[in-house]
């Protein structure tokens, strides 16, 4: 099934059943006043949103049209949020980049962060920077989210615990990283809110494309009309989100409704921009820069200014949207706020 959270003037929304064609909707107010609600009492509700979900895709229930105007980030606020680093292709791609340091890239066990989970993005709000000339890159990545996980789980309790699935843009402002790195406590400046594509999926919602704790699809990326990615998430992620699960409970318990990112989603290839349309490319503006010093001599592609709009969707093999898009316009902040 397909869940999403529309604007209703709460901070939690309103959570909705979506058609497999993301074109309608049906209220799931009567079975849990939000997703975070859902989430808690998920052997209660699963069952009964999977019923309206079929009764809504068999055309028993009309729906109502779908405008993802008015969707928020599925889960607009969320206990914890954990980004991972699953692919070891980007990490090999940005260890050059300032502030890197080769000995904290490592290839035994995944990287993670703790980010900001009080407030995301919705899908179609813009990246809202407080001031030009911080080097704007999105990072395109798979999301998972989580029931209960106890600590030190095994690999079945990780695989087990994942209930959805999920895209985002992992905003990255890499003029701050520099000193957020040299400051020893981590990213913090440097990654502002994130942002989400509209619906998040069950794991059976997605047949074969959902296999060995990996998302099989492409994710493809827009920078206004031109093409910059669509790398496959199934290859080439060196740590599955079972693997990322594991480690990021190593010390805690994860609450209900954890949100574990992938990192940026990337595949081994030698391209640089501009990019064919058969072509693999990024998941980010910092790798086709490295892309391009290495093989060019210098970086020429520019990092997001005001006014670019970015895209974010992962596609079927029929080209078909499986989680809507992410599309979000890059502004200043408005004196004041």
């Amino acid at each position: 099934m397909k869940l999403a959270t529309l604007r209703n003037g709460r901070p939690d929304g309103h959570l909705v059943i979506v058609s497999k064609d993301l074109t309608r909707f049906a209220s799931a107010g009567r079975i849990a006043s939000n997703l975070q609600a859902a989430l808690d009492d998920w052997e209660r509700c699963a069952p009964i949103l999977r019923a309206v979900s079929d009764q809504l895709n068999n055309g028993e229930i009309a729906g109502m049209p779908l405008d993802p105007r008015e969707a928020l980030a599925p889960l607009p606020r969320a206990y914890q949020w954990i980004d991972g680093s699953g692919y070891m292709v980007h990490l090999d791609r940005v260890r050059s980049l300032k502030g890197s340091r080769d000995e904290e890239l490592q290839d035994e066990r995944p990287l993670m962060y703790q980010g900001g989970s009080d407030s995301f993005v919705a899908p179609m709000a813009p990246i809202v920077v407080p001031e030009d000339g911080l080097a704007v890159d999105f990072e395109a990545e798979v999301v998972v989210v989580t029931g209960h996980v106890p600590m030190r789980p095994n690999r079945e309790q990780a695989s087990a615990a994942i209930r959805l699935i999920g895209i985002c843009n992992d905003v990255s402002l890499r003029r701050l990283v520099l000193n957020d790195l040299q400051n020893g406590f981590g990213f913090f400046h440097a990654k502002p809110a994130t942002s989400f594509a509209p619906i998040f999926v069950t794991p059976d919602e997605l047949g074969e494309n959902w296999k060995d704790n990996r998302l099989h699809l492409k994710v493809r990326v827009h920078v206004n009309n031109s093409l910059y990615g669509q790398p496959n998430a199934g290859k080439d992620m060196r740590f599955d989100f079972a693997d990322l699960i594991v480690a990021a409970a190593q010390t805690r318990e994860l609450g209900v409704g954890t949100i574990i990112g992938s990192g940026t989603v990337a595949n081994a290839h030698d391209e640089i921009l501009p990019l064919k349309h058969d072509g693999v490319g990024f998941g980010c503006i910092a790798e086709a820069r490295t892309a391009e010093k290495s093989k060019i001599g210098k970086a020429r592609t520019p990092f997001l200014a005001l006014g670019d709009i970015v895209r974010i969707n992962a596609v079927d093999d029929d080209n078909r949207s499986v989680f809507g898009s992410i599309e979000q316009a890059v502004k200043l902040l408005a004196p004041g706020g």
